[in-house]
């Protein structure tokens, strides 16, 4: 079985690489990375049968690489550390996953398990890890000065702080300001692949180009 790992610290990559090699499994691992944009030019080439995924990765999520090769035939095995929201996700579609660092008899168990799983089984599944991923996460609700805005992460350029207020950039060119300084949102964001070059602003790290 052809494998495809895609994670962005390498001491993970190159450690899940020597216990399959130790444990003498049918996975050759053809490539390995740490990018949504890497991924899908190395998948599309290679086209691998079993993909290794990081959930959160410098450009985007594991889900991002799914959407963009949704074309190519693949097994996934997810692999993240103990965050309660994408553990809840994995959990709700039943989808096998490893926890960083990567144990043994885990990545056993997980091999067994999606060797059984036809392709269009774990398709249906990953169609109910998304939903819940994205309901729970990618999703914001700001309290603004005379009502609500439902915010879609996935579309959100930046945020701004200045003075205690926090103004956030959409990919549409409309801006939201809230009565809360940034450290607020620091978290949540966080967690969507943003992160803060400055003290006054955090960046969606989807929309840079590296």
């Amino acid at each position: 079985m052809k494998a495809l790992l895609i994670e962005d610290k390498i001491y993970i990559r190159k450690g899940l690489i020597n216990l399959l090699e130790a444990m003498d499994t049918p996975v050759e691992v053809i490539g390995d990375c740490g990018s949504v944009k890497e991924a899908v030019v190395i998948a599309n080439a290679c086209r691998p049968e079993l993909v290794f995924l990081d959930i959160n990765l410098p450009d985007g999520t594991g889900f991002d690489f799914l959407d963009q090769t949704e074309n190519l035939e693949f097994k996934v095995i997810f692999i993240t550390a103990y965050e309660e929201y994408a553990l809840k996700a994995l959990k709700t579609g039943a989808i096998d996953y490893l926890l960083k660092p990567v144990d043994v008899e885990e990545l056993q168990s997980a091999l067994e398990k999606v060797s059984l799983l036809a392709i269009s089984e774990q398709k249906e599944q990953l169609k109910t890890v998304k939903k819940v991923w994205y309901q729970d996460e990618a999703t914001m609700v700001l309290s603004l000065s005379d009502s609500f805005q439902v915010l879609n992460l996935k579309e959100l350029l930046f945020c701004e702080s200045d003075k205690g207020y926090t103004t956030f950039y959409l990919e549409n060119g409309k801006k939201f300001v809230t009565s809360k300084p940034i450290k607020e949102y620091e978290e949540k964001l966080q967690k969507m692949n943003f992160t803060r070059p400055h003290q006054s602003f955090m960046v969606n790290l989807k929309f840079i180009d590296i």
